[in-house]
């Protein structure tokens, strides 16, 4: 059985490299659940300083949205984050997990602003999914009207509230947030066509999804897990899913979600259209493996009553069957920042200058794309070559240097150079489309078994013809293929420390 105590804490910030740029790597979680969520046992300050002590700067909190909550948890729980923020030093988002109609959840962020608490409880009231179809059947079983569960009337209305966001952001006081898609493939009911239809209802605010999911743990046996698939990805196609997609789309990956992962699948798709779509990886903690903690009080009528679960209650025996880790303890979203404030990580996040990684397997990666001298630029960014011309590439790896949570101090065997063409925006007839077969990996380094210190790797993109944009891929090499690339998780058969990949975000180029 693995160890779960914290990880020692990083420096602050994770990467000690600050030649030639402006920022630090911060390393985040953005999807946390607390009492507050009627499926969750820790307080506001447990997650705060669990996360705290696992070596996260920033964290957002986000529970579950719902006509429970809608009620009085958002005001309950702004004083616990505020209190939480004096007392540990971490920044400490209010969110929440939007149930989208017709397709999955997402975070919902918000900046730190006394109008945060207002914009977030009546955005859920009036476009919740759940609380939706309480409105229309409250009475009833939730999620079952054919206008929040799916089909076209679903897909409008969470059209309307992305609108909503968009009109209230641009004339109200709070004048910024962002949304991220959660466990995009786990039911099938994210479609292509509606993830373009979010990007494009909201640039800038709708930007990206959880590469990888939480509930990482999930796929140990019993007793120490619940014997499912990674992420609980172990869902088949129901009467609202995506028809085009195959039941490996429903698994992960080396524990990513396979949009993700599947080399020339949709979050290739949607790169290839030239446009931003980023990537994070995250907790979604509501209980952690190996715990002797349960929830407080399990009645759905306390909930009703209280709008939270009460304190968590210590048994002194371990709880069998719980699915996660900590915030930060084996899922990390580094954030390039100048700054380790709440606006200047949202601009970040916004950006996609991002890389995530779990179980440890790098303390820090940076990308560094040039077309010419100077720096280059990195993740999330733009540059442009003259038709023809030289891209150099260079990747930049500081190893691990302390024990992850499973006792080991990891190391990265491979990384991999990820080239795809942008062949512009599809047409509408195509919106469901998700491949892009011209993804490819240009180049692949093979790390020496007792590398030390920072790695540097460079390859040249020689005579570019055509926009592209570069992405990289690192993994501890165990459960990889023979060309490298990530296989389908077991269910119920594959130990996340077994298994250990980071992924960056993509740098644009552009051809004039």
């Amino acid at each position: 059985m693995h160890s779960h105590a914290p990880s020692p804490l990083p420096p602050d910030p994770i990467s000690a490299d600050g030649d030639d740029r402006d920022f630090a790597w911060y390393a985040g979680d953005h999807h946390i659940h607390t009492t507050f969520s009627r499926d969750a046992m820790y307080s506001v300050d447990d997650q705060v300083r669990r996360a705290r002590e696992c070596g996260l700067d920033w964290m957002v909190i986000t529970d579950h949205g719902g006509p429970d909550h809608a009620k009085q948890s958002v005001a309950l729980q702004t004083p616990l984050i505020a209190e939480a923020r004096r007392r540990h030093p971490v920044l400490v988002f209010q969110g929440m997990e939007w149930n989208i109609p017709g397709a999955e959840h997402a975070t919902f962020i918000a900046p730190e602003h006394e109008d945060t608490p207002d914009l977030l409880q009546r955005f859920e009231r009036a476009f919740d999914g759940d609380v939706l179809a309480a409105r229309q059947n409250p009475t009833g079983p939730r999620l079952i009207e054919h206008s929040v569960q799916g089909g076209p009337e679903a897909e409008q209305l969470g059209l309307d509230a992305l609108a909503w966001l968009v009109e209230e952001l641009r004339t109200g006081t709070v004048g910024e947030a962002l949304v991220l898609s959660n466990h995009p493939m786990r039911t099938g009911r994210v479609s292509p066509s509606k993830v373009r239809g979010w990007r494009d209802a909201a640039p800038g605010v709708f930007v990206g999804w959880e590469g990888a999911p939480g509930h990482q743990a999930a796929a140990l046996p019993a007793p120490l897990g619940r014997g499912r698939g990674r992420g609980q990805y172990d869902e088949s196609p129901g009467p609202w899913s995506f028809p085009g997609y195959d039941l490996d789309q429903y698994r992960t990956w080396g524990g990513f979600d396979a949009a993700t992962a599947r080399m020339g699948g949709l979050w290739d798709a949607l790169l290839a259209e030239g446009l931003p779509w980023w990537i994070t990886a995250n907790s979604d903690n509501h209980f952690d493996i190996g715990d002797t903690v349960r929830v407080g009080n399990l009645s759905r009528e306390h909930y009703r009553e209280h709008g939270s679960r009460g304190e968590p209650v210590e048994t002194g025996v371990v709880q069998h069957g719980y699915v996660d880790f900590a915030p930060g303890f084996y899922s990390r979203t580094c954030v390039g920042s100048p700054a380790r404030d709440y606006r200047s990580v949202m601009a970040a996040l916004r950006s996609g200058r991002v890389f995530v990684v779990h179980g440890g397997l790098v303390r820090a990666v940076e990308g560094r794309v040039r077309t010419g001298p100077g720096p280059g630029v990195t993740f999330g960014a733009r540059t442009t070559v003259e038709r023809g011309g030289d891209v150099e590439v260079e990747l930049r790896v500081d190893p691990a240097t302390a024990p992850n949570g499973s006792g080991q101090v990891p190391r990265s065997a491979r990384w991999d150079v990820i080239v795809g063409t942008v062949t512009g925006r599809v047409a509408d007839t195509d919106r469901d489309l998700f491949e892009a077969p011209g993804t490819r990996v240009v180049e692949s380094f093979e790390v020496p078994a007792r590398a030390s210190g920072r790695q540097v790797f460079r390859t040249t993109l020689r005579g570019v013809a055509d926009p592209l944009y570069v992405r990289f891929r690192g993994s501890d090499g165990r459960h990889a293929d023979a060309d490298g690339h990530p296989r389908v998780d077991r269910i119920g058969d594959s130990d996340p420390w077994d298994d250990l990949w980071c992924y960056t975000n993509p740098v644009f180029v552009d051809v004039r």
